[in-house]
């Protein structure tokens, strides 16, 4: 039997030469921490898009406040990028100069947004996940591109890994429709995160579990490599996310502690 990879080593081969999915629709070569609640009410995602049907490759950090509200920070222009598909459910949208991602071993790497942001996360291989990923790399591309077979992964998935609900198609916040494939996961074990001088705690799962539409946010960390698709985004969202960009630059809020959200 061979030995699993790393996930450090498969990213570096999804991102070697990568390709969005073959298919119609907006397409993302995909990975990142699909979502890692804090103690404190915090709650954080990173967006790793090494290539798109729609433009340049990015970057993206999620952040919900204690209070419930969400940030979405990105690397390219807003209207290519997530606020596209979730902006309506952002209290603010942003984009900064450098997100960086730096592997310093098999299992861990650090997150720098400039000097806003110091993200150190721990990745370890369980027997949910590796069972997860091991259907997941079976599953021809096809499978991936049925909705009805990923709404019934979805609640496989939160059996399985027991981090609350688990959504792989749906509608986002802005009105498409969305279908994510997680070819191969991995737990996130330890993570410490500052984010403009707040320390956010240590992991652990919010009072009450929260999603941006359809999209569910899971409650114990989770890394994943694979593919995000939507459908064709309508001229008049582009044009109101990229309006709205325009509108609101700079730093999106004081972190300093507010009573915490549910959702």
């Amino acid at each position: 039997m061979s030995t699993p990879r790393s996930p450090a080593a498969v990213v570096a081969s999804h991102t070697s030469d990568p390709q969005p999915p073959p298919g119609d629709g907006e397409r993302f070569a995909a990975h990142g921490i699909m979502g890692l609640a804090f103690d404190s009410g915090h709650y954080l995602a990173l967006r790793d898009m090494s290539a798109t049907s729609i433009g340049p490759a990015y970057r993206a950090v999620w952040h919900r406040d204690q209070g419930g509200r969400w940030s979405i920070f990105t690397t390219v222009a807003p209207h290519l990028s997530c606020p596209r598909y979730f902006g309506a459910a952002a209290a603010h949208i942003e984009q900064v100069q450098s997100i960086a991602v730096q592997w310093t071993g098999d299992h861990t790497f650090e997150v720098r947004m400039g000097t806003r942001l110091d993200w150190v996360v721990s990745l370890g291989a369980t027997v949910p996940t590796r069972m997860m990923s091991t259907m997941g790399r079976a599953m021809p591309a096809q499978a991936w591109r049925s909705e009805g077979l990923l709404g019934g992964m979805g609640p496989m998935a939160e059996a399985t890994l027991r981090s609350g609900r688990i959504r792989l198609h749906g509608s986002t916040p802005n009105g498409q429709r969305f279908r994510a494939a997680p070819v191969q996961i991995w737990r996130v074990i330890g993570s410490r995160a500052v984010l403009d001088g707040a320390d956010l705690g240590d992991p652990g799962p919010l009072d009450r579990q929260t999603h941006l539409a359809d999209f569910w946010m899971p409650q114990r960390g989770i890394f994943f490599v694979g593919a995000f698709v939507t459908a064709a985004t309508d001229p008049g969202i582009v044009a109101a996310v990229a309006a709205r960009a325009a509108a609101e630059p700079g730093p999106a809020m004081d972190l300093s502690a507010r009573p915490r959200g549910h959702g």
